[in-house]
């Protein structure tokens, strides 16, 4: 009898254990949950962030807050999220300019693989190359490229910031087109854009994400996308290969951190509402407009990914020379 007590009185204890990481999980969010969002409103982020924001409210009932923080290549905003209590209930959105960062900031006061937990990727688009048609006349890519090479350093191109994957876009075409062309940083890909519908910049190597609107309207014209394919938002525009440089790939792409100390039961809970809000119809509606696709790749596996485009990234910066202007 004393045996059988005793083993009942260890199940109740570690039921005891249990029970309150289940709560936290089914509870979650009992409350708003705020999300760093490291660039202005308007910027390929934004184009993610909100939609995913607005699905969240009416799968889970709650809010999820963005917190726009834009400033030094996305740093800025990754420098306060790194700070903010790991409690559940704050959420970091970055993405591959994150990945360039360590290469290109040496004084960062955080670390993205140590004072984070990654939770989710959840949109990944292909770079575009896109010129104001007011200042750049060339019709196509191969013609600009042939005017960029008889006409080096008399023409310019935005992007997101000093050390963002736009930024690397726009050297590593310089690179591969044996091209001179100025860089013109922006607090983000918003202020970059209204910049080049504005005609102050001639082009941008932007994510499709903020583009493919402005595209569409024919505020901005887009003349070539990375890779070896078409994207089926814009399917008129060759591809990279078409162009003649098969080994232009680059894609920016999104996911969602935790704080550091961040619950597991509340990652795990945080992870399927991510998930179930990116895969409503809504949302696969804008990803689709975007040319965009849901990676879904989490946990473990979104961690070697980072870690993986660190490194990337790392090569690029030192084979392009690349420094802060």
């Amino acid at each position: 009898m004393n045996h059988l007590l005793t083993r009942r009185q260890a199940l109740l204890a570690s039921t005891a254990v249990v029970l309150p990481g289940l709560a936290l999980a089914q509870a979650w969010p009992a409350k708003p949950v705020n999300m760093v969002v490291p660039f202005p409103a308007g910027g390929g982020t934004d184009a993610f962030a909100r939609p995913l924001a607005a699905q969240f409210s009416k799968l889970t009932g709650s809010t999820l807050v963005i917190d726009n923080r834009g400033g030094a290549g996305g740093t800025l905003g990754a420098s306060v999220a790194a700070k903010l209590p790991g409690d559940g209930y704050n959420l970091f959105m970055g993405g591959a300019h994150h990945m360039v960062a360590p290469s290109m900031y040496p004084k960062l006061d955080y670390d993205i693989e140590k004072d984070f937990i990654p939770l989710i990727q959840v949109a990944s688009v292909p770079q575009v190359l896109v010129v104001n048609p007011k200042r750049v006349p060339q019709a196509t890519a191969k013609e600009l490229i042939e005017h960029l090479r008889k006409n080096p350093g008399k023409m310019d191109y935005a992007s997101a910031g000093a050390g963002s994957v736009h930024h690397l876009a726009g050297e590593l075409f310089k690179i591969q087109t044996r091209t001179s062309i100025t860089h013109i940083p922006y607090r983000g890909a918003g202020p970059a854009l209204q910049d080049l519908i504005a005609g102050t910049v001639d082009m941008a190597f932007d994510g499709l994400g903020s583009s493919a609107g402005h595209i569409a309207g024919g505020r901005i014209k887009a003349l070539m996308v990375a890779g070896d394919k078409r994207n089926p938002a814009i399917p008129d525009v060759p591809s990279a290969a078409e162009v003649g440089l098969p080994d232009y790939k680059v894609s920016t792409w999104y996911g969602i951190w935790a704080p550091k100390g961040t619950p597991a039961e509340a990652q795990t809970a945080a992870i399927d509402a991510i998930r179930k809000c990116a895969l409503a119809d809504d949302a696969k509606a804008v990803w689709a407009k975007q040319g965009a696709t849901f990676p879904n790749v989490a946990g473990p596996q979104f961690a070697q990914l980072i870690h993986e485009e660190i490194r990337k990234w790392a090569e690029v910066v030192k084979a392009s020379g690349a420094k802060l202007e």
